[in-house]
């Protein structure tokens, strides 16, 4: 099997972070069952000596032509957003594009992908803190300020920092599966996938009263019983909390509603059984709580603009594909 080929953008004043995280993730050790082999190279439009924002410097041998073979291409946190993108990175990366590689845009790195056209009629995001100038720039763009990351045809966006590592777990979860992605999740000891979106994270308090700390027992008590009828009482009598109270925690913790959350964990476990097992739609749709396939369908078709069928299919072409 063929090495996955990731080109990450390296240039002067890059976050030092994002210019790890590919590599941390795509490079984990032990390398898990079922995980090919990543080739992350870093390239820069001038090969040469970077000083990343940390101010630590790294050799960068490479240039833009790292991305001609790339599978994956990823621009991180780009340093001024209000300035545009040199005119050849925006031809490299939408050539990379334009013959089908996967061009990813971490945090402000999604302003490279704008500056290149690439976003233009799609879905994107990035860091709330700079979404007025992201939609003044990119005016075209379907932007979407409450969520962690968004894939729109081969074209991802991530939101702030740490979304870099949901962004490229995600990745690893789209070509490999969901169980390769939790595997790599658990090496890195972070949460396979993050429920939620940027309100969570956007003048929040911290936490300091240890009923507080009750709530996330409560998330993973619900996750092991979603395919029995949840209502927001049944949570609540388990965290010990009065209704109002609870609904006030749970939206502080996960920036959404409990309808909301349980319809995104639904689908979420749905995903992983139709990529996982050759379990019967409608017993899919049994076990992820949604009770008929009627409505597994129709939340696929409004949150994932696809049929459950579809999905599996397309799932299972991606990883026939992989593995060639």
């Amino acid at each position: 099997m063929k090495p996955v080929r990731v080109a990450v953008l390296a240039f002067e004043g890059v976050s030092l972070f994002h210019l790890s995280v590919p590599g941390m993730v795509f490079g984990v050790t032990p390398a898990p069952v079922g995980l090919p082999q990543y080739e992350v190279r870093y390239c820069a439009p001038t090969p040469g000596r970077v000083r990343c924002d940390q101010g630590v410097e790294i050799e960068v041998p490479g240039g833009l032509g790292a991305m001609e073979d790339a599978d994956i291409v990823i621009v991180p946190a780009w340093d001024h957003p209000e300035n545009a993108a040199p005119a050849v990175l925006s031809n490299a990366l939408r050539q990379a594009h334009a013959r089908g590689a996967q061009v990813v845009g971490l945090c402000l790195g999604a302003f490279v992908l704008g500056d290149a056209g690439l976003l233009d009629d799609r879905r994107a995001t990035t860091h709330w803190a700079c979404r007025e100038l992201f939609a003044k720039r990119f005016p075209r763009a379907n932007f979407l300020p409450d969520v962690l990351y968004v894939d729109d045809g081969n074209v991802i966006t991530s939101a702030g920092t740490v979304a870099a590592i949901d962004c490229c777990l995600n990745l690893v979860r789209q070509r490999h599966g969901a169980d390769v992605a939790n595997r790599v999740a658990r090496l890195l000891v972070t949460p396979p996938h993050r429920q939620g979106g940027q309100a969570q994270y956007i003048e929040q308090p911290v936490p300091s009263l240890p009923s507080e700390n009750r709530l996330p027992g409560v998330l993973e008590w619900a996750r092991e019983h979603l395919s029995h009828p949840l209502s927001l009482d049944d949570l609540a009598e388990v965290a010990h909390m009065s209704r109002r109270t609870f609904t006030r925690r749970f939206r502080e913790a996960t920036g959404m509603t409990f309808v909301k959350w349980l319809a995104a964990e639904r689908i979420a476990r749905a995903q992983q059984l139709l990529e996982t097992t050759d379990l019967p739609i409608e017993q899919v749709a049994t076990e992820a709580g949604f009770g008929s396939a009627l409505s597994l369908r129709q939340h696929f078709a409004n949150q994932l603009h696809t049929s459950p069928s579809a999905y599996r299919q397309l799932f299972c072409e991606s990883q026939h594909s992989t593995a060639e």
